[in-house]
């Protein structure tokens, strides 16, 4: 087992790690023990009470952080005549077709999202061996494969998150970065939460959200009580 550093082994002592915390407290513990000398991302990941291996039980969408991740997302789309402008003057960052497809193919991955119309599925699915493993290739269920290619930016651009269930049945999702207000990351914590919630399999049986985490990029993770979120909607 990896030893910790001094520098994460004090900050651990602050953490009761027997503890739930209420999410504000568990905020600000977040900000306290982070000790990275860049502004780190605040995480949260929520263990649910689903069965991954099962269709009726997966679980992804994509989520507007009202006060964004502090990262700015490079979007490439992928589409054809006038929905190439649509693009262009919605912010994206590169818009094309066959151009990007070939790039890619040779190793190119200089974006950090992709949205593609429907029309250009068939053509962007080709590289779906590549794509794949990345988590980059555009779904109807995150809203990256689309004919309203302005919303979709303006989205991404705004602040948009995409969450999906891991083979562990645990849920990663940024919500920020360490420099943000704790009022900022409360708000997008809840949201995240908010929106879990109502994503909620109907064949999930028993416990939901069996545990929630809040943590930083280098820094100790914080366990937080749910229905500390749940109970203010």
């Amino acid at each position: 087992m990896a030893k910790k550093g001094k520098k994460y082994t004090e900050a651990l002592k602050l953490v009761d790690r027997s503890k739930a915390y209420g999410v504000n407290e568990a905020i600000e513990l977040v900000k306290k023990t982070d000790y990275a000398k860049f502004d780190a991302t605040v995480e949260v990941a929520v263990r649910l009470g689903v069965d991954p291996k099962k269709a009726d039980q997966q679980i992804r969408g994509a989520v507007v952080l009202p006060n964004g991740t502090g990262k700015t997302q490079r979007v490439l789309v992928f589409a054809k005549g006038e929905k190439l402008k649509e693009a262009e003057a919605a912010g994206a960052d590169y818009v094309g077709d066959a151009e990007y497809i070939n790039k890619i193919n040779q190793g190119w991955f200089d974006f950090d999202v992709i949205v593609a119309t429907p029309d250009m599925m068939g053509e962007v699915g080709k590289l779906g061996r590549t794509l794949g493993p990345k988590g980059l290739m555009p779904n109807p269920k995150t809203g990256t494969v689309t004919f309203d290619v302005a919303k979709a930016v303006n989205e991404i651009k705004a602040g948009k998150v995409e969450y999906r269930l891991d083979k562990a049945g645990i849920i990663h999702v940024p919500i920020g970065k360490v420099s943000f207000d704790e009022a900022k990351l409360v708000e997008n914590f809840d949201t995240i939460l908010d929106t879990l919630q109502k994503a909620k399999p109907s064949a999930a049986k028993g416990t939901y959200m069996k545990s929630v985490t809040v943590t930083s990029t280098m820094g100790p993770g914080v366990k937080v009580d749910p229905s500390s979120s749940i109970d203010k909607k």
